[in-house]
């Protein structure tokens, strides 16, 4: 190869590279700033193609969404002096390129850190203005709504980065209170517990003592609806027997007479020791008494 083209090869070769050095692009999703020797000449730098000095600027990317970062469970004291381990998290993205890589020299992980500290100053001064009532109840939104804006003025002040959101995962008791307040549900439970059984115990008894006197009642309205139509259906019965025996009393007797003998003799061993004179044996010593009997 001649020198004439090895010297063009490499002269196309250092275009080539010192042009690829000299653009760079920008996606939709980063912010990007250009340094020159470390000094901040550009910031806030639009998406697209751009051209830069090789060797001389610098270009530093950053991430454009929203991140999210969870923060450290902290204790925060409330206004009864109650402390409360409060875990929660921060949604925020970067406004200020130039103040953001000023303060965190670019740093995500020491950006992070930044607004840790700062989220649990704010926290702890929203606990501390309310009491635990308020915190776990409808005012949370409003405690979270203030956190926002203070943190969000300061945060973007100081490190150029918005705080969308901030949100409490969990709002936790120290193990200690956690126990001695379940120890406290357990007794309340208990002792309602056997409030309720007692009263169950009463009210069976009630039932029990109801239905008792209700079947007492039954029972001896049957009794005497069952006695009184007994007495009607006996006096009745009498009635007849007395109309039907006026009407031949001599029969009558006969007849009574002839009942009390089958009921004297109607077992096997019956023995009797009689007069045959006697009143007893009126009808079977007379012949119309041992005609009948035949």
């Amino acid at each position: 190869m001649k020198p004439t083209s090895m010297f063009g090869l490499i002269a196309l070769l250092l275009v080539v590279m010192v042009g690829s050095k000299s653009v760079y692009i920008v996606k939709e999703t980063e912010r990007a700033i250009k340094l020159r020797f470390g000094e901040v000449v550009e910031a806030n730098i639009q998406p697209g193609l751009h051209f830069k000095i090789p060797f001389v600027n610098t270009i530093r990317k950053f991430e454009g969404r929203i991140m999210t970062l969870d923060a450290r469970p902290q204790a925060f004291l409330t206004l009864e002096k109650k402390r409360l381990i409060v875990d929660s998290f921060i949604k925020w993205r970067i406004d200020n390129v130039e103040k953001y890589y000023t303060a965190t020299s670019g740093d995500e992980f020491r950006a992070a850190d930044l607004l840790s500290s700062r989220i649990e100053t704010s926290l702890r001064n929203q606990f501390g203005e309310r009491t635990l009532t308020e915190l776990v109840s409808g005012k949370r939104e409003e405690v979270m709504g203030d956190v926002i804006r203070a943190l969000s003025d300061l945060a973007q002040s100081e490190l150029g980065v918005e705080v969308i959101d901030v949100r409490v995962k969990r709002i936790d008791l120290p193990q200690e209170v956690s126990s001695s307040v379940y120890e406290r549900m357990r007794t309340e439970r208990l002792r309602l517990a056997r409030e309720l059984r007692a009263r169950g115990r009463e009210l069976a008894e009630g039932i029990r003592a109801d239905a008792d006197r209700q079947r007492t009642v039954i029972l001896a309205d049957a009794f005497r609806e069952a006695e009184t139509l007994r007495g009607e259906g006996d006096a009745l019965a009498a009635g007849i027997y007395a109309e039907a025996f006026q009407r031949d009393p001599e029969f009558y007797a006969f007849y009574r007479s002839l009942t009390a003998y089958k009921e004297s003799f109607s077992g096997d061993g019956d023995l009797f020791v009689l007069d045959p004179k006697s009143e007893f044996f009126r009808y079977l010593n007379s012949s119309t008494g041992a005609s009948a009997a035949q």
